[in-house]
């Protein structure tokens, strides 16, 4: 078994029907995790539980709105029916907007922190428990750069992911003396639905056409490339491994150098 070798976990993965959270059950499988698989949209959750069968490893699928938190008191029982416990959990549930500062929606800032800062409050606050009883565990959230280094048109996504950042530091420090590490991943733009999305909405409010806005965001990274979502997995199961146990409190960039602290 390698450094990142994870067999006998037991590992529940937020948002994991598409782009980032996708590649993560995959990859957590991949090292020898069993996993459960959650989002709101059961088919999709189907197809990645059969990917990840038709690989050989072990997956189960629980649909699941993170903003709510009787949905997610069902999830934390349906993972610990499925799979006896739980080592890691991964938050990688989330969503972007923008809207400029002036005039701003109150329902998208309302959204956008529901989503992606008390959907990882819930969540945590559900599994928490579980590690903490057995004096080991992982916690691990996908983040953002825009939680280090904010820009226009952002406000209330920058807000929740700094969000993230604190609630991950203050996990930390608390949960550190239970075995248990808590971390946050940042990407810069990584290549998948949720980014299609972002360069759509590029192309509608400034006349580039397709090329032209994907090129835009490449050159935001220094490297001049979007990162693949395969990037992310593959820092999340060296966090969720026994190799990693050292790393806690941080939050790790994967941009292609575009934010360097």
């Amino acid at each position: 078994m390698g450094l990142a070798s994870l067999h006998g976990k037991r590992a529940v993965v937020t948002g994991a029907s598409r782009g980032i959270g996708r590649a993560i059950a995959l990859a957590l499988a991949e090292a020898g995790a069993m996993v459960t698989a959650s989002a709101r949209s059961e088919s999709a959750l189907a197809e990645v539980a059969a990917a990840v069968g038709a690989a050989g490893g072990r997956c189960y699928s629980v649909a699941c709105d993170v903003t709510e938190p009787s949905q997610v008191a069902r999830l934390h029982d349906a993972a610990l029916s499925h799979m006896g416990g739980v080592d890691i959990l991964v938050n990688n549930a989330g969503a972007a907007a923008s809207h400029k500062f002036l005039n701003h929606p109150d329902e998208l800032w309302h959204q956008m922190l529901a989503i992606n800062l008390t959907s990882v409050y819930y969540v945590s606050k559900a599994f928490a428990p579980e590690l903490v009883k057995q004096g080991n565990g992982r916690i691990i959230t996908i983040a953002s750069i825009a939680a280090k280094a904010a820009a226009r048109y952002i406000a209330a996504y920058a807000a929740a992911k700094h969000g993230v950042l604190g609630l991950t530091r203050a996990l930390a420090a608390e949960l550190v003396t239970a075995g248990v590490t808590v971390n946050a991943i940042c990407p810069g733009y990584v290549d998948t639905p949720m980014t299609e999305g972002t360069i759509s909405n590029m192309v509608q409010r400034t006349g580039m056409d397709e090329t032209q806005a994907r090129a835009a965001l490449e050159q935001m990274s220094p490297q001049r490339r979007l990162i693949d979502a395969d990037e992310v997995a593959a820092l999340t199961v060296y966090l969720a491994s026994d190799a990693a146990r050292g790393i806690t409190g941080q939050a790790i960039n994967v941009d292609g150098g575009a934010v360097m602290y």
